[in-house]
Order: C-alpha cells, then structure tokens, then sequence
C-alpha cells in the first residue's frame, strides 16, 4: 500500500503548527509529509516590528526551516510558489514541478488591505513580511540621512516626520519601535530628536481595539507622552510621494508612511477555485475543511481561513488563532488516517499583548489580569518563549534570549540594557587566569599530601586525599577496611599511654589558663576576607539531614566514597586547567559553582572563601573568548554539531 501523502502550503504559524503536529503524530505510519513555501525560513511576524525600527538584526525573526524539521524523517521541505491546485485529480502544482496529496492544508496566510486607497502601493510602505521590515528600515535610515543635510526647514520636516496607518497591534508596535529608535537615529545624523516626528493616524474613533477600552487609554496616554501624534476618526484618502490626505481634507506633509490598516487573505489563492469571503478569506467549516471540497481532503488554516465562531464573527487574524486553526486540520487528517473523530475547532484565546517599544507595554490575559509597563513585556517575552517549547526548538529558544536580551544596543531591551553584552571581556583574562589557579592550586594539595610538590615520587600519600580515611564529614562513620586489626594490635600500646598518661596531669593542670585563652582565641568568626589569628568560619557548621541523606544514597559505603574523593581530586585539576586555558569557560564555572555549593552544604567552605562564587558567574560572560581555547573551539563545535543535527542549511530543499 503507498504512502500517505500530505502537503502543507505555507510556512507560518498555522503551518508550522500543523506540520509539527502531523509529524509527531504519524511518525510510525506509512505518511509523507510534504511543507512547501517560497523561502526556506519561517518568519517571526509578530516581531518584524523589531526589524524595521532598528531593534534587532534581520537574523533575529528568521528562523531557518531545517532547524525545525532536520529530524523529522517524515517531512520533505520544499521551497517553491504554489501556482495551482487540481482538486479533482488532487495535485499541487508549483512553478516548479507539482506534487500528489490525498490530504492537503493551505496556510498560506495573509497579506496587507489597503481597502483600494489611491496611492498606498505607490508611495506607502506595508509591514507583513520579512522583505517589508527591511524595505522600511533601509528607507527610514536613508530619509533620515537625506534630511540631515537638507537645508529647506519644511522639507526637512517632511522627511522627519513618520505616519503610522493603522492603530492595531502592528500599528502600535511599529510606532513604539520609532518611539524608542528615535535618539538613535538623531545622534547617528547629528540632529535633534525633537526635529523627528511621528504619528498614527486611525479612520475608527478608537485605538486598539483588541483590547478593553481603560488598557487602550493606558496605552495611549503612553503614547502622548512619548509626543507621539493620535489622529482618530481620521481615514487616508489618498497618499502621494511626500504627503497624504485625509478624509476632512487635511494634508500632512511626510515622506514616510507605513500602512498596517488592514489584513486579507493571499490574493495568490484567488485562482484556486475555493469558496472565498470578505477579505478574500476562504470558507471552511469546524474541521477547518473547504467548503464544498470536504471529500477531497482539503483544509484552510491561518489568516486564510474564514470559520465564523460566532455569528458574523471569523476566528482573528492573529497568531494563537493561526495556531489553534492548523492543530485543529492536523488533529482531523491524523482522525482520518489512523481512526477516530475528528477535531473540531474551538478558539481558546489566553490574552492580548502590544509593546509600544522595548520597555514599555501593555496585556490583557485571560480577560483578568491587566498589566502594563515593565511586566506586560516580561509578559510578552514569556509568551514567545512558549511559542518556541511549543515547537520543540531549544536552538531557537536560545537564539530568541540572545537576540532579545544579550545581544542589544541603545539599551533597547526589557532590562534597559543592564542584560547587554557587547563589553570587551579581555579584562576579564586576569581575573579568570588567577581562578583558574585558586583551584589548581586547592587540588595539588590533596594530590601532594605531606610530600613535596618538587618530587613527585612523594605525592599520593600521607595526607593526601588517595589514603586514610574519607575526608567527606557524613562518611567519616564509615569503617575504614582492615580498621579491626590495627585497632587490636595498637590496644596495648594505648593502655601504655594511658598509664603514663597519669604523670602528666600536674602539667596539664598548669597549663590550663593558657588552654582556655586559646579555645576563645579560636572560636569561629564571620568574615568575608581572612584576619589574622581568627578561625574563619564555616558557611555551614555541619551538613543538613536532606543534604546528607542524599549524600548517603549516592555514597553508601567507604569504597564508592573513596572513589568520589579520587575522582573529584582529578575533576578539579581539570577545571582548573579548563579555565586557565579558556576552554568551555561558561560550563566550568556554572560547575565551579555548583561544586561550591556542594562544599557549603558539606560544611567544609568557609565564609572567607565564598567570592569563588560571583567570580565564577562574571567568568560566564564569555570570558574564554580573549586570549582562550574557545575563540576557536566554541565556533567550530557549533559548526560541527549544527551539521551534524541540523544538516548543511540550502536555500532550496526537495526536488525541482
């Protein structure tokens, strides 16, 4: 019997969603899962925003589609424009070549609506795709350059100013990214900031709309106060090279207008001969089936898709709905292939958010709880990390954290640029080359022992930490073997001793004032650094039941725990010389730490001593990287395991 074949158009969140389900779910029946788009990356779209104000590199939202699916054996990626569909002979035609399905899923997305206003195509600039985050950063900063030399004041104005079209989310996001790139852009030209304008302007009499109406008052208030202009009940008439109209005839001298008023379905689909509905949306009903096409296997995910959850009433277009549309077609086709009912749609949204910049914003979750500010974006920034869990991509996860919080300039970040890394980390070399000695030197000790460390035929005994007894306090009642017959055989020697012992009480007795003085001389004390004649303190004076039952379970009897202490001598010679030649510095001082801790709650760490700790995590910071192993080992390790997991990125994948 042949496979089953599925083909998924379009590589946005409903297709993604949908293709990584599928794959979970099929990968132990006889399916080939077939993803075609025109790029071979999926694109970030709720923050190309970052993109086009100059947050963050081009890189940052685009996310290669090998990574997600390199070990997903069951799905082909195929990068191509879908030109047709044959919905009778069930294929999938392409510019260049054509496919067989006998389950297909559109997820195609949207595309911009500028509702046929004269001039929008022509002279406006729209923000729905990785290519137009990049056509308005490029224009914004040569418009800005231009205008820095422009002598005319009201033409320099113009150019300074930017209009925003449009008061939804993309909107908001878009103006607050200008909002924060402002100071940027006006120091980088030599101009005053204040010269730069910027404005939405709304044909509704409200803003935000998603949102309740005291978060969308919040938000606006925020806006007026960063002299941003809001024009309500203001439609765009008409928009030329270096002004626009509005519907009340008044003109606004700019150059740069950015439209995000409206979203419809792909116009690409258009000829494929599928019921379509306001916005060019196509019909589908609970399963996310076509309409009329239900026995051919046919399903519309995403912004694409027209589902009326309630009267007059079409699931949003925004990215939980894209999600929840594409599970809901792949939950019906693996219904259809291994037995069972299918899935019908039910919308399940957690919340809405809109950050106006990096630092500022505002939520909405669950219709309860309302957060704006600081905690709405920490907010945000959660969700998008979900996003990543959700489609299994640790490797994305971390580049996200990267981009968003490490790698930022201008402070343009949630933690206004405290969480940035661009400082020089080779003054760092010193500090870590003198921690990486700290340690060896703590560890020759217990290999030299009572021996000499010039003579090396002297180490490993007396004192060292390879004979004797266990130096761990909670193995200190383990029975040392062969312990008995020494104990005997040394029983007379001790009754001697004992005898003799007699003789010298008269001493000990004169000696005793001077005794007491030295028991207080050496009661512990609380210090950070070591004073001369005081006996330093223990960060813990003995174990903790918990800690040494498990160090109980993990060592149960003198021989497993003479190992660990052998083991651990060798395993600090090896950090110790690991950070001395810069080589996986993050790792061996993430360890370092947790072996401190280990000897805090061991109670064999003194107070004195606990800067091991904050040196360890400032040595995180990459520390290796100057004058270190992993200036080049870090590099070629991420080339080889990336290949090795995610094979060598192409532009194109599949057959022509």
């Amino acid at each position: 019997m042949a496979n089953q074949k599925i083909v998924v158009v379009g590589a946005g969140y409903a297709g993604v969603s949908a293709t990584k389900f599928l794959a979970k779910k099929l990968k132990k029946n006889d399916v080939d899962i077939t993803l075609i788009d025109r790029h071979s990356y999926h694109t970030m779209m709720t923050e190309l925003h970052e993109v086009a104000g100059g947050r963050v590199e081009p890189s940052a939202i685009q996310y290669d589609l090998q990574h997600l699916f390199s070990r997903k054996k069951n799905v082909q990626l195929v990068t191509d424009t879908v030109t047709g569909i044959d919905k009778e002979n069930k294929v999938v035609t392409t510019k260049e070549g054509s496919y067989a399905f006998d389950h297909l899923i559109l997820g195609m997305g949207g595309e911009p609506n500028d509702f046929g206003t004269p001039g929008v195509k022509e002279h406006g600039f729209t923000l729905w795709s990785f290519e137009d985050s990049l056509k308005i950063r490029e224009h914004i900063e040569t418009i800005v350059a231009k205008a820095a030399i422009e002598p005319d004041a009201e033409l320099r104005k113009a150019m300074l100013t930017f209009v925003v079209c449009g008061s939804g989310f993309t909107g908001i996001e878009m103006v607050g990214e200008l909002i924060d790139w402002k100071e940027r852009l006006a120091k980088d030209y030599k101009l005053d900031p204040s010269e730069i304008s910027l404005a939405v302007v709304e044909a509704m009499p409200t803003i935000l709309n998603m949102l309740t109406r005291n978060d969308a008052a919040k938000a606006e208030r925020y806006l007026e106060k960063k002299n941003v202009q809001v024009l309500k009940n203001s439609p765009i008439v008409e928009v030329s090279a270096d002004h626009i109209k509005l519907k009340d005839g008044t003109e606004m001298p700019t150059h740069t207008l950015i439209w995000t008023a409206g979203v419809k379905a792909t116009s690409d689909a258009a000829d494929f001969g599928l019921e379509a509905a306001r916005g060019q949306r196509l019909v589908a009903n609970e399963y996310m089936q076509a309409k009329g096409y239900e026995d051919k296997n046919i399903y519309i995910i995403g912004d694409q898709v027209f589902y009326e959850e309630f009267p007059n009433t079409p699931t949003p277009q925004i990215v939980q709905a894209a999600e929840q549309t594409g599970h809901t077609a792949a939950a019906s086709i693996v219904a259809d292939i291994k037995g069972g009912e299918k899935h019908k749609f039910k919308g399940n949204y957690q919340g809405f958010m809109v950050s106006i910049g990096s630092k500022w914003g505002v939520a909405n979750l669950f219709n309860m709880i309302h957060l704006s500010g600081f905690m709405a974006i920490v907010m945000k920034h959660i969700v998008n990390l979900k996003y990543f869990f959700d489609i299994r991509s640790g490797y994305l996860m971390f580049q996200y954290i990267m981009h968003e919080f490490f790698h930022i300039k201008d402070d343009r970040n949630v933690t206004r640029g405290h969480s940035s890394r661009y400082g020089n980390v080779l003054w760092s070399v010193p500090l870590r080359v003198f921690y990486g000695f700290v340690w060896l030197v703590e560890s020759m000790k217990k290999v030299v022992g009572d021996g000499s460390y010039f003579k090396p035929s002297t180490w490993f005994g007396e004192g060292s930490w390879f004979t004797g007894s266990s130096v761990f306090p909670w193995a200190w009642s383990y029975p040392v073997p062969g312990a008995e017959v020494t104990s005997a055989a040394s029983g007379a020697a001790d009754a001697a001793t004992a005898a003799s012992g007699a003789a010298d009480v008269a001493t000990a007795a004169s000696g005793a004032a001077s005794t007491a003085t030295d028991v207080v001389a050496s009661v512990p004390h609380f210090g950070l650094s070591y004073a001369y004649g005081e006996e330093p303190m223990a960060v813990f004076d003995s174990a903790p039941n918990w800690f040494n039952n498990l160090m109980g379970w993990m060592m149960p009897n003198y021989d497993v725990a003479m190992f660990f202490q052998k083991f651990m001598v060798f395993f600090e010679i090896a950090l110790a010389l690991a950070l001395i030649a810069g080589l996986f510095t993050w790792l061996a001082n993430a360890t370092t730490i947790v072996l401190v801790i280990t000897f805090c709650l061991s109670g064999m760490f003194y107070w004195v001593n606990i800067w091991f700790i904050p040196v360890a995590f400032a040595l995180m910071n990459g520390s290796g990287r100057a004058v270190g192993l992993d200036r080049w080992v870090i590099p070629w390790l991420q080339r080889t395991l990336g290949k090795w997991w995610y094979g060598s990125e192409k532009a194109r994948y599949g057959e022509s």
